[in-house]
């Protein structure tokens, strides 16, 4: 049966973004390169690791995590990804703003949706069919997935650094239950994958 997962990088005091977003740093300021370090400096150490980050049938992230914009979209935006985006396959949009699907190369198709979390979730199961549907961020769109009780397995990233502010992830969401199944790492992070609930 299918499974709804999340993968997130997070420093150790949880946070998956630092202060003051922007084009420039979709990350925030002082987090991008020290919170993946690992993806840059060690990538075959954790092939597996981000092999699994994509290999979902669809996926589901935030505004905020699609383009800086706030408000009525820029038609010229399609993501921070370049021409040929990661996912390769359905990636569903939460937004408070209609937008026409953009289709990208290499099997990327952004839709949408403007109903909501659980519409959002509807959609993507139906998509994935019998493939894992991937909550992929940011922190704000995984604590609404966690606080409705609809993820089944998180994976974390934890780096050894300390941001002290931004976006953290577990905020406001209760007590998700999580239950450490697998351990892995390095020097640069430490790979935990829980089971939710």
């Amino acid at each position: 049966m299918s499974k709804v997962i999340t993968d997130m990088a997070i420093s150790l005091d949880g946070f998956a973004a630092g202060p003051r977003q922007s084009l420039d740093k979709p990350f925030g300021e002082g987090i991008f390169e020290r919170l993946l370090q690992w993806r840059f400096d060690e990538p075959e150490k954790h092939a597996e690791v981000l092999e699994r980050i994509t290999d979902a049938g669809a996926f589901i992230m935030g505004r905020n995590m699609f383009g800086p914009g706030r408000g009525e979209w820029d038609l010229d935006w399609t993501g921070w990804w370049g021409a040929d985006p990661p996912y390769h396959g359905p990636v569903f949009v939460l937004t408070h703003h209609p937008r026409a699907s953009i289709p990208m190369e290499g099997g990327t198709t952004f839709h949408f949706v403007t109903d909501g979390i659980d519409s959002a979730l509807t959609q993507a199961r139906e998509a994935a069919g019998d493939r894992d549907v991937s909550i992929t961020g940011g922190a704000h769109t995984v604590n609404q997935y966690l606080a409705a009780g609809h993820i089944d397995e998180m994976r974390l990233h934890i780096a050894p650094i300390v941001v002290g502010k931004g976006e953290r992830l577990l905020a406001g969401v209760g007590d998700p239950k999580l239950t450490p199944v697998e351990v892995t790492g390095t020097e640069l992070v430490t790979h935990v994958t829980y089971r939710v609930g």
